[in-house]
């Protein structure tokens, strides 16, 4: 996502307060984008560090980056945070439940902070990234919601100094399994979501045999736990799709052959967009994907803004959530293909409202492919953002919480 004067301001006021400021706004992405801006700040700086890379809604080609890495070490305490909240009274209206419908097996939130301080590893806890509050999973399972994609860094929980088949960073996997056995001890589903882009130390991740040994490790982690669902990768982008494709088919041949049954969501190129997964060249690419367990769904990623980056809360219309999702939704039906849609955002007000509430209803209607989706975003560190859903008091609480989302509870689980 593109960095927006009112988003840095955000940023500079949490640089100020002693914590890092965001690490992605989002999707970091947008159809018509010709560049990307994510921020991050120390905890002693007053002033903002941005990084740009070059990036296109469709891509053909592959190109690699290179740089000089300096690793750092740290000792942390890996645990999530546990934060209390006052006791607020808000008067809402809970929308009227849409009629005709099929319900969700997985809808819940995106917590995001532990892949905050993008450029930091491995960081410091609690200064450049921190772990969801147990509060905030209280109150969404206490809600309804069963589903939580918990983003983490590549780099923290395997240090570029070891790489990716090294052995992983004790006290960051040890934050990321406190943090999902809290939610799966819930009754709710952990996805753990390796929020990288498909890069890894400034490169693009493009060596299978190194890819699949790191998911066989990571699976091997997470394979006895019924509740966990792997996320392979977050939002590739300036990757060919048949070049993503093969590496989430290796993937998921690895992944089940180290043992573990659970769901896999498979994302495409061009950061994974449902309104672009024909035009990015998704559809032709994983139109033959397959699993040993047949137990996968394809994730998609849409918000409701011009661009489709999720910076605006202005939305296109009260109908582009429905509009933006329906030709993903006819490709998931021709290809007997189950789809989850891991990020949805959009502003507080009524057209995005409309919006929202149109495309999950068309994503339940009967015979969808759709199996659910999860709001961008929960976390601690989120401050006025206008997408957060961080309770008690996110700027998605008034009005996104009770009109757009609620109404389509309950959810039947997997």
């Amino acid at each position: 996502m593109k960095l927006s004067t009112g988003l840095a301001a955000i940023a500079a006021s949490l640089a100020v307060s002693g914590v890092s400021a965001v690490g992605q706004w989002g999707q970091c992405g947008g159809i018509s984008y010709t560049d990307w801006q994510c921020l991050t700040a120390s905890s002693t700086a007053t002033t903002k560090t941005t990084t740009s890379t070059t990036k296109s809604s469709t891509t053909t080609t592959t190109t690699t980056k290179s740089s000089t890495t300096t690793s750092k070490s740290s000792t942390t305490t890996s645990s999530p945070t546990t934060s209390k909240s006052s006791t607020t009274t808000t008067t809402t209206t809970t929308s009227a439940s849409p009629s005709g419908t099929q319900r969700f097996k997985l809808f819940g939130v995106n917590e995001s902070c532990a892949e905050f301080g993008q450029t930091k590893w491995p960081g410091v806890l609690n200064t450049d990234y921190t772990w969801p509050a147990t509060s905030s999973i209280d109150y969404f399972v206490g809600k309804g919601f069963n589903t939580f994609r918990v983003a983490f860094l590549m780099e923290r929980l395997n240090p570029p100094a070891t790489g990716l088949t090294g052995a992983f960073d004790s006290a960051y996997l040890s934050g990321l399994k406190t943090t999902v056995n809290y939610i799966t001890g819930k009754g709710a589903y952990a996805v753990i979501d390796p929020h990288n882009f498909m890069r890894y130390n400034n490169n693009i991740i493009s060596d299978q045999t190194t890819w699949t040994t790191w998911w066989t490790n990571l699976a091997n982690e997470f394979k006895s736990n019924s509740k966990v669902i792997f996320d392979l990768q977050n939002e590739p982008w300036g990757i060919d799709a048949t070049v993503v494709a093969s590496m989430m088919q290796a993937a998921v041949n690895a992944i089940r052959a180290a043992g573990a049954t659970q769901l896999i969501l498979v994302e495409g190129t061009s950061w994974t967009g449902a309104w672009t997964w024909s035009s990015s060249g998704n559809a032709n690419a994983f139109a033959g994907f397959t699993d040993p367990a047949n137990n996968f769904a394809i994730e998609m990623h849409q918000y409701l803004d011009s661009d489709g980056s999720g910076t605006s809360d202005i939305c296109v219309s009260s109908t582009i959530g429905a509009e933006r999702i329906a030709d993903a939704t006819n490709w998931l039906k021709s290809k007997g293909l189950k789809g989850f849609l891991g990020e949805i955002g959009a502003g507080s007000n009524d057209a995005c409202i409309s919006a929202v509430k149109g495309a999950l209803t068309a994503m339940q209607q009967p015979g969808s492919p759709w199996i659910g989706a999860a709001w961008w975003a929960a976390g601690p560190w989120w401050g006025d953002y206008f997408q957060s859903i961080e309770p008690p008091s996110g700027a998605a609480i008034p009005r996104i919480l009770p009109e757009a989302l609620q109404p389509f509870l309950p959810v039947t689980g997997l």
